[in-house]
């Protein structure tokens, strides 16, 4: 109780004595933990934010048949497969997709309103012009956010697809110049003795290989390509850290005859980024904590000086040194309480400001930052205290004398 009172004395003195240096302190403290929460937010969300960038890449997991003795089992997966990897995974946050490739024979067709079916046997004198080969692409995918996947464009163009009375195929850009096709062309693509005769969507450019391939429905391509419940490979965009994405593919691993391979360039990327990003900005708040801490160290030790009557005092009555120190050192951590809750809110709207000019898009607000900030600032208070030490050291009987 005495102890508590004492406190009090003391901080309505800090109040009073001297509002100029009380400023200067509460104004360092507080500057300081603003820039550590508005770093530490835009810290904690850039890994949120570079795990999903990375996620609109592309996929960053394949799977595809592993090598065998045999060629032809090693050409293709069993499209169960594709089914079967819903155990154990939340198939709803990890989208994936399923192709199967071939080489295909495309021609144009005049009309297809006559024709009474889509899936007709190859004859010569139904091609109205020169047939070229292409590479068939048939795909099918599942989840949420296929554009993860599949290119953004072929995933706009399904999802506008129409009810025909005949298949739709998407055609690249490349594929679609060296054959004059346009939008609403019909073509036959052909098989050997099987056809298919479908209506084009031609799609922009995409700057890969998709612009040299015609896109097909899975179930489609495989009565085409005559290999029905096969497909070539499997894609997933599995989130999380690259820690996490590599537990998960040595888990997929498991899997007989499978190779599942990492797209190195998107996890290692991520992993340097983010290393990279966290130790700017890790680096940044210690040095900021640190200059901090010297600015209140510098005003402790003239707060020290003015202190040495009342800690003479407080010894010639029988105050213990730790006690008295104690008192000073409480007296510091709620300057570091008050500092840190003013500029750790500040500091975390300040985060939101520039993750919105630097990235664009206004950083999300961590809750977690905000208490490590306050805390992080009362560690700095208590340390900027140092020179409060030397008034362990003062002898009530100088003291009173007038001694220096």
């Amino acid at each position: 109780m005495p102890d508590r009172k004492m406190f009090w004395r003391i901080i309505r003195r800090l109040l009073s004595a001297n509002r100029g240096r009380l400023f200067v302190i509460l104004l360092a403290l507080a500057a300081g933990a603003a820039i550590t929460a508005a770093l530490l937010n835009l810290q904690v969300d850039a890994k949120r934010r570079l795990t999903t960038e990375f996620r609109t890449l592309g996929a960053n997991v394949v799977i595809a048949p592993a090598e065998s003795g045999t060629p032809e089992s090693a050409q293709f997966l069993n499209d169960s497969l594709f089914a079967d990897l819903s155990e154990g995974m939340d198939t709803s946050s990890i989208p994936k997709a399923e192709f199967l490739y071939g080489i295909v024979k495309v021609a144009k067709t005049p009309d297809v309103s006559a024709q009474s079916s889509a899936r007709l046997p190859v004859t010569k004198d139904q091609n109205s012009g020169a047939s070229r080969d292409v590479i068939l692409a048939g795909f099918a995918y599942s989840g949420n956010r296929p554009e993860q996947v599949l290119s953004p464009v072929l995933v706009a163009a399904t999802q506008k697809m129409v009810e025909t009375n005949i298949p739709i195929c998407d055609a690249g850009e490349r594929a679609a110049a060296a054959l004059k096709l346009r939008t609403g062309d019909t073509v036959a693509l052909m098989n050997g003795s099987k056809k298919i005769t479908c209506q084009v969507q031609t799609l922009p450019s995409v700057g890969s290989a998709e612009d040299s391939q015609i896109f097909l429905d899975l179930r489609a391509a495989q009565a085409l390509l005559d290999q029905p419940g096969r497909i070539s490979l499997i894609q997933l965009s599995v989130p999380g850290r690259p820690r996490e994405i590599q537990d998960r593919i040595a888990s997929l691993r498991r899997l007989p005859g499978v190779d599942v391979r990492p797209i190195r360039q998107f996890t290692e990327g991520e992993a340097k980024i983010y290393d990279r990003i966290s130790g700017i900005l890790s680096a940044t708040v210690a040095l900021v904590l640190v200059l901090t801490a010297l600015c209140v160290m510098a005003a402790m030790t003239n707060v020290a000086m003015e202190r040495r009557n009342d800690v003479g005092l407080m010894k010639a009555i029988g105050g213990a040194t730790r006690r008295v120190l104690r008192l000073f050192v409480a007296e510091a951590a709620l300057l570091g309480l008050t500092g840190g809750l003013l500029g750790g809110a500040a500091g975390i709207l300040i985060s939101i400001w520039l993750g919105k000019q630097v990235f664009g898009v206004s950083a999300q607000p961590r809750l977690i930052v905000y208490p490590v900030a306050v805390a992080l600032t009362i560690i700095v208070a208590i340390a900027g205290a140092y020179p409060l030490r030397r008034l362990a050291n003062i002898r009530p009987a100088a003291v009173f004398r007038g001694e220096g």
